[in-house]
């Protein structure tokens, strides 16, 4: 464990107990029984995606590794062998990995470039087409897609989210209707294999949600607790409510 991760582990641990008011539990103690293999997401990446779509995201499934006893690997990748990327903004991602959706059971798709259609991002994606056949390649049972933002409407391209409970950024939820989307007034929208989430924050509620989903409750509001932030808007859920 480097210096940086040592440092945000005991800052997690630390606020957890001292916020509640009571020594921090170890996630062994407070986490429901599971999966004992590591979760494994990837997070798609592509020319022009944007910085928040990408980075919330991981930052909080990583994170979310400090309060539950399952091992979170996450890791980026390209459908189309890509080692480096050039964000919206400029920033630029090495290391990217190879594209392996057999082995994860999370897929995370950002957004960017939807409204500029000249220029790399969503559009441009779809227009190749690589991403769009590589995501509707890689669905399978054990395996949960998801996407925020604009790259909902790469899963759109992908004919996943057709006849499926699902949202968007607001001003391509018309888009993402006309292409046979059920769009639903929500911020986070679980439909079992697909989730989909709003406009650009909404990658913190979809990764908390994913969190809360997969690791259970205690690990969603621990990480809460350590990023001074509080999930807003509805989930609206297919699963029965009980």
């Amino acid at each position: 464990m480097n210096r940086r991760q040592l440092l945000r582990a005991t800052t997690a641990l630390g606020a957890t107990g001292t916020l509640a008011g009571t020594a921090a539990v170890p996630a062994s103690a407070a986490e429901p029984t599971g999966p004992t293999g590591p979760l494994r997401v990837d997070v798609v990446m592509f020319d022009g995606v944007e910085e928040l779509d990408f980075a919330a995201p991981y930052e909080v499934l990583s994170a979310s590794g400090f309060f539950t006893p399952r091992p979170v690997e996450v890791r980026y990748v390209s459908a189309t062998e890509a080692r480096t990327v050039t964000a919206a903004y400029g920033t630029v991602i090495r290391g990217v990995h190879r594209w392996a959706p057999a082995e994860a059971d999370v897929l995370v798709v950002p957004g960017g470039g939807y409204a500029r259609r000249d220029s790399p991002g969503v559009w441009a994606e779809i227009g190749r087409g690589t991403l769009p056949r590589a995501l509707a390649s890689a669905a399978r049972p054990g395996l949960t897609i998801t996407a925020l933002c604009t790259g909902v409407m790469l899963l759109s391209a992908a004919g996943l989210t057709r006849g499926r409970p699902c949202t968007t950024h607001h001003k391509a939820k018309p888009h993402l209707e006309q292409q046979g989307g059920l769009v639903k007034n929500a911020r986070v929208v679980d439909d079992g294999d697909l989730v989909t989430a709003g406009g650009v924050t909404s990658g913190l509620e979809l990764a908390l949600w994913l969190v809360r989903r997969e690791l259970g409750p205690d690990a969603a509001t621990s990480l809460e607790t350590m990023l001074e932030y509080e999930a807003r808007g509805t989930v609206w859920t297919s699963a029965p409510v009980g």
